[in-house]
């Protein structure tokens, strides 16, 4: 069975996870400049045009706007249990506003370099009922860049109110997944991983010296 047939047709809605503490970076990472853009605007003009229509995840989120059409939300299970708690209010979002989409794509806030062709990607290599198609480079897992089931919710749900731990790879392991490799990015700096992440100063300053040679390479 080919992904065609198992995926609802089009592109599937997307969510960007916003909801963490950012505890190592001493503020909410959502609104940290990147070339001088809140980093979470980034994220969701990068995710916007690969999905049908966007939604941010976030239970901390002030003073910043976005486009209309954009629905920010918190958290369904309350208790600041992890990012599975954003990919469950994703899920519920998607089936209130998408009802046709049998998944939903998640990305977090914190990693403003991830491909362009990630969720179209990520669908192509579905190819099982209730599969999740999660990205990797270089060998490494990345657990919330993936492609979730909708059908997923009510588990997910009383996976994060019984479990202790709530490790993303903990869930994902349960179910069927689609392992999507995506290529390091090479510039005249060196190699970038796609998907890295910022959760210092220090990583914020190496995101800055990055962010011009990525966009000479996407022009």
């Amino acid at each position: 069975m080919n992904a065609s047939a198992i995926l609802s047709a089009g592109k599937p809605p997307g969510i960007v996870l916003a909801g963490g503490r950012s505890s190592r970076m001493g503020s909410d990472k959502a609104a940290v400049m990147l070339g001088g853009k809140p980093l979470l605007h980034r994220v969701v003009e990068r995710l916007a045009p690969q999905t049908a229509g966007l939604g941010v995840n976030s239970n901390t989120i002030s003073g910043l706007e976005f486009a209309p059409g954009i629905a920010v939300f918190a958290d369904t299970v309350p208790g600041h249990v992890g990012p599975m708690a954003g990919v469950l209010s994703g899920m519920r979002y998607a089936a209130r506003h998408f009802p046709a989409a049998s998944h939903v794509a998640t990305v977090p806030t914190d990693t403003p370099f991830f491909p362009l062709d990630l969720v179209a990607r990520l669908k192509a290599d579905i190819t099982l009922p209730g599969q999740i198609a999660v990205a990797y480079s270089a060998g490494v897992m990345h657990p919330v860049f993936a492609l979730w089931p909708v059908e997923l919710a009510d588990e997910l749900e009383d996976w994060l109110r019984t479990d202790d731990k709530r490790r993303v790879r903990s869930f994902i392991e349960r179910h069927p997944v689609a392992e999507v490799d995506f290529p390091m990015i090479e510039t005249v700096d060196g190699t970038i991983d796609p998907f890295f992440n910022i959760n210092t100063q220090a990583d914020l300053e190496t995101a800055e010296r990055w962010l011009p040679l990525i966009e000479d390479i996407e022009r």
